[in-house]
């Protein structure tokens, strides 16, 4: 049985970095955290960083002046992606945070006297797609969500019977995976308002966000191997913020009988920044007990650690900001926030469901939650749901009211997990600015 890591001394909350932003207490990147990312110097060559505080820690350079004895041999960090570093499993990550905490540690002295040669400011590099994602798959985890959008549609059968025993999920498109602050162009499609009038091709005009967690996913099987629940965290690498854009007018006409295809491939935005399994281990919980009447999981989907600690404590938010508000210097505000451990499912049963008929998962794979929704109007992870199918617009200063999305419009994903006795650990953000069709 592969339990999910616990604490070390890598979670300490008294440890401090000789990189002083790191040591901020509102920091996403303090020691405890160290997410790993790929970022390019101006007028420079890709390489892996690792962010700390407001500064990128540059692996590259660090390995050139021997600074990184003590992490796996052999790792390539002059690249454009992590996926060489993800291949190796969840061992070779865990001993490169080793050597980083010991590297980034305040009483590492010969380490802070090459600070001007080792890291950058986050602020003058350019922070590239981390992953090169070989298969992207996503699920609809979230009950509360499932239950109001299902409401919308089938107000007397909002909840179909599968949910509660089978994780639904779709492939989606690996190729417009897209890295935070890349602007998403409005798509067009076939639209149908009119029931009693045949569909027209035009931009949609129900442009939507949607709130999600990913897990980046390492530990390759075999085609037609399963992976037992048991073992599940083997292949778990470290998540991001994701936003998978949605054309809800689009998706309202073709997603019978197959589900989502074009209202979803034009656009999924990730984080720049991977988190990995090892640094949320203080904020691993329990999964969330089932409602009286609720069928228990199949015995494939259950085990006693993926029960004690398969979910995760992750609070999550979405900001938004018009073109109005950007001319304004109007600050952005918040449209939703929820945590992410009361997903009905957990990613250790959507990664095993997901290779239970014998899928071949491979490293650098990336698996999302569907949108994060809770069960209060506040933590509705989507403007469809969130303005009720634009019943209830969402209001924005000024004046300004939401049913979807406008040109112009910039989504903020953040996320964060704290928990007393340990340091807030961050995901960065993820951003993107609407353009027009």
């Amino acid at each position: 049985m592969t339990q999910a890591s616990a604490p070390d001394a890598t979670h300490d909350a008294t440890l401090r970095s000789w990189v002083s932003a790191a040591n901020d207490p509102g920091t996403d990147f303090p020691i405890q955290n160290l997410p790993l990312g790929v970022f390019r110097r101006r007028g420079g060559t890709p390489g892996i960083g690792i962010a700390i505080g407001d500064r990128v820690l540059d692996l590259a350079a660090c390995a050139r002046l021997g600074l990184l004895e003590d992490a796996p041999r052999d790792v390539r960090f002059e690249t454009d992606s992590l996926n060489d570093l993800m291949s190796r499993g969840r061992t070779a990550s865990s001993t490169l945070r080793q050597a980083l905490v010991g590297l980034l540690h305040v009483e590492n002295r010969a380490a802070a006297r090459r600070e001007a040669e080792i890291t950058v400011a986050i602020a003058d590099v350019d922070l590239l797609r981390p992953v090169d994602v070989g298969d992207y798959s996503d699920f609809y985890a979230s009950i509360h969500h499932a239950t109001n959008v299902g409401s919308m549609f089938r107000p007397d059968n909002p909840l179909l019977p599968n949910y509660k025993y089978v994780p639904i999920g779709y492939h989606g498109r690996a190729s417009s995976i897209i890295v935070s602050s890349t602007n998403v162009r409005r798509p067009k499609g076939q639209l149908r308002d009119d029931a009693n009038a045949p569909p027209v091709y035009a931009p949609s005009r129900r442009l939507d966000y949607e709130l999600e967690l990913g897990a980046y996913l390492t530990s390759e099987n075999q085609l037609g191997d399963a992976i037992p629940i048991a073992r599940a965290e083997e292949h778990l690498w470290g998540v991001c913020l994701v936003n998978d854009w949605s054309a809800r007018d689009i998706q309202t006409w073709e997603y019978q009988p197959l589900g989502p295809f074009l209202s979803k491939s034009f656009a999924t935005s990730v984080s720049p920044w991977v988190v990995t399994m090892d640094a949320l281990a203080p904020f691993r919980v329990a999964a969330p007990t089932r409602p009286a009447g609720d069928p228990a999981p199949l015995p494939y989907l259950a085990d006693a650690a993926s029960v004690e600690r398969g979910a995760m404590d992750i609070t999550l938010e979405v900001w938004l900001r018009s073109a109005r508000m950007r001319e304004q210097g109007t600050p952005a505000v918040r449209a939703s926030r929820s945590r992410f451990r009361e997903m009905y499912w957990t990613f250790p049963q959507l990664l095993t469901h997901h290779a239970s008929n014998g899928c071949n998962l491979r490293p650098g794979d990336l698996i999302a939650s569907g949108t994060v929704s809770n069960a209060e109007k506040e933590s509705r992870g989507c403007l469809l749901e969130r303005a009720w199918r634009g019943t209830e617009p969402f209001e924005l200063p000024g004046g300004e009211r939401r049913a979807f999305l406008e040109d112009g419009d910039e989504v903020i994903l953040r996320g964060f997990a704290e928990r007393d006795g340990y340091r807030r650990v961050g995901l960065g953000e993820c951003r993107g600015v609407v353009r027009p069709a």
